[in-house]
């Protein structure tokens, strides 16, 4: 997979706009709502300074007269990015291809990614791409220690298990725990990072070196 100059970006999109953005183009109004969601969970592990924006837009014409150059990431409906690849082909290195099952007369210089999948598996799309994107920097995906430490050495336990798709009796028996033990966690859990999705918990646990991407 080739990978991208996540913060080098960062950097030179700060010094043009103190807020760099992630651009969704796509005609579908609730994929762009769906998208972004899931992307505001990633973004404030991509070390921007100031924050980073989600825009999203239904058309390449619309994102291009909202200042481009302020984008440091595009992720793009396969047929905007059909009907527009002269305009994105310079920007390979910065661009998803979102496709709607397999597309194979995209050119292999572009990232794609699946949006047909499961939530699970769209998640770990993303997340490849963020490792990859520090990985290239020598970056470690982890948070402040701090962060991390919201947790209890069990509750990262129990946490690493459920975003790697154990039920409640199969991760009591992997801890030698009882069922309603591995509840009382899960509640705690889902209090302290502030969600019951399974995806935003998966988020959290990568981010913070609690899981590996590669297990999920």
């Amino acid at each position: 997979m080739r990978v991208f100059r996540c913060h080098k970006l960062l950097y030179l999109c700060k010094s043009m706009n103190p807020t760099p953005k992630i651009a969704v183009i796509h005609p579908n109004s609730l994929c762009c709502m769906a998208m972004r969601t899931i992307l505001s969970d990633i973004a404030p592990f991509m070390g921007a300074t100031h924050g980073v924006e989600i825009a999203t837009y239904n058309s390449a014409k619309d994102m291009q007269e909202d200042n481009p150059h302020a984008t440091f990431l595009y992720f793009v409906a396969y047929e905007v990015f059909e009907q527009n690849i002269e305009f994105f082909e310079p920007l390979a290195r910065r661009c998803i291809v979102l496709t709607e099952g397999k597309q194979n007369n995209i050119p292999a210089i572009f990232r794609t990614v699946d949006i047909q999948c499961p939530e699970r598996e769209l998640i770990k799309a993303f997340l490849m791409i963020h490792n990859a994107a520090h990985h290239a920097h020598g970056i470690a995906l982890h948070s402040k220690p701090e962060e991390v430490e919201l947790l209890s050495q069990r509750e990262k336990d129990v946490l690493s298990l459920i975003v790697k798709g154990y039920i409640n009796k199969e991760i009591a028996d992997m801890l030698n725990i009882s069922t309603p033990t591995v509840i009382f966690h899960r509640r705690n859990i889902s209090e302290k990072i502030g969600s019951k999705s399974v995806g935003r918990l998966t988020i959290y646990a990568v981010m913070n070196g609690i899981v590996d991407v590669r297990e999920l």
